[in-house]
């Protein structure tokens, strides 16, 4: 059976919770039988095609952008192409060009959404892209939610619900680096034994900025692994604060953020608006046995983690509520180690890579059965 997959980014050229998912969905369901292509936009193409993980990657150079939406007129005929000879079209909401691309290719194949977010930032451009999003969204065969409460909350999917089912996101944690002795060590010199991890691009909807109104007058250690387009803005806001106990770390290799996941006290994830839809951060921390601060969002993030089970769920946009979260986790070390462990379980329960792959070829397959 073979897959294409359509998304606006990936590996390598950048690393985000989605391409990561779109990564695991690929290396997952090789073992059961798929092959499995990427095609995507680059800035800066120097191989067209290239292998990650196991299966190519194809891309096509992007020629300008719009609202954080990247356009290739090479991307036209070669999506033709490679959707000819594939079997199932997969692509991720949203990216407004899959939309014209799958309005404009009249490719016969089966097609699926696994739909990441409802759209939340451009109110004027969406006006004008709503047309066109009824329309790829009514034409393609099938839906993918990645919760439950998503599928609950959103307005954009409750039109759809005769055709959308629920596909949690998975994680392989076989497929992380083991931590070494000496990375461990290195950082719990710099840290301390216990400190909190944030994990991910530092982006607008993270909602970052409450953490560090969060940590005011705090003296535990705060690890925000990462970078992003308001990462400056919010460096400028802790030092005027006069918050020194947020490190910021930029991006690291896989090996330092599993160092840092495996001896952090807790994940802090306060991401504030329904751009996050899931949380693949969120998620490793709950592989790694953390427990988990999260918002509640009516989102996946409140999917994984359960407030009082498996962490603690506050308010969005609440610097108030998200301290006297981080306070009660650092004051009751016991009983914020078993919440990690609950939320460990959890993951074991729901969110592995292997049940995910399994559920979406017994999609794939449906969908094929169906022509």
């Amino acid at each position: 059976m073979k897959v294409l997959h359509f998304y606006k980014t990936y590996f390598p050229d950048t690393i985000g919770g989605l391409e990561q998912s779109i990564n695991q969905i690929a290396r997952g369901t090789a073992s059961l039988g798929v092959s499995t292509e990427v095609l995507t936009l680059s800035p800066a193409v120097v191989d067209r095609t290239i292998e990650v993980d196991g299966h190519l990657v194809h891309r096509c150079r992007s020629n300008f952008e719009i609202a954080s939406t990247p356009f290739s007129a090479a991307a036209f005929l070669r999506f033709r192409q490679m959707a000819r000879k594939a079997d199932i079209i997969h692509f991720h909401f949203p990216y407004p060009f899959a939309d014209i691309l799958h309005l404009t290719s009249q490719i016969k194949k089966p097609t699926l959404i696994t739909y990441h977010s409802d759209i939340i930032k451009q109110k004027r451009l969406l006006k004008l892209y709503k047309p066109i999003k009824q329309r790829f969204l009514s034409s393609v065969d099938h839906i993918v939610a990645t919760s439950p409460n998503y599928l609950a909350s959103s307005h954009v999917l409750s039109r759809f619900k005769h055709k959308t089912s629920i596909i949690p996101l998975g994680l392989d944690k076989a497929s992380y680096p083991e931590a070494s002795a000496d990375k461990l060590n290195f950082w719990r010199k710099r840290f301390g034994p216990r400190f909190f991890l944030f994990v991910g691009v530092i982006r607008y909807y993270k909602g970052l900025h409450i953490l560090v109104d969060a940590a005011r007058n705090s003296d535990y250690p705060i690890v925000i692994l990462g970078a992003g387009p308001v990462e400056a803005e919010l460096k400028a806001r802790a030092a005027k604060l006069g918050i020194n106990n947020i490190h910021f770390l930029g991006f690291l290799p896989d090996e330092d953020k599993v160092a840092l996941l495996e001896l952090c006290c807790a994940v802090v994830f306060p991401s504030h608006l329904r751009s996050e839809a899931f949380g693949i951060s969120l998620l490793e921390g709950a592989m790694y046995g953390k427990p988990l601060i999260s918002s509640e969002i009516g989102t996946g993030t409140t999917y994984i983690n359960i407030d009082k089970e498996t962490g603690i769920v506050v308010p969005p946009s609440e610097p108030a509520a998200l301290r006297q979260a981080m306070d009660f986790l650092w004051n009751n070390p016991e009983e914020a180690a078993t919440m990690g462990q609950r939320a460990e379980a959890r993951y074991w329960k729901l969110f592995t890579a292997e049940q995910m792959a399994e559920s979406y070829v017994a999609l794939y397959k449906e969908l094929l059965g169906r022509r």
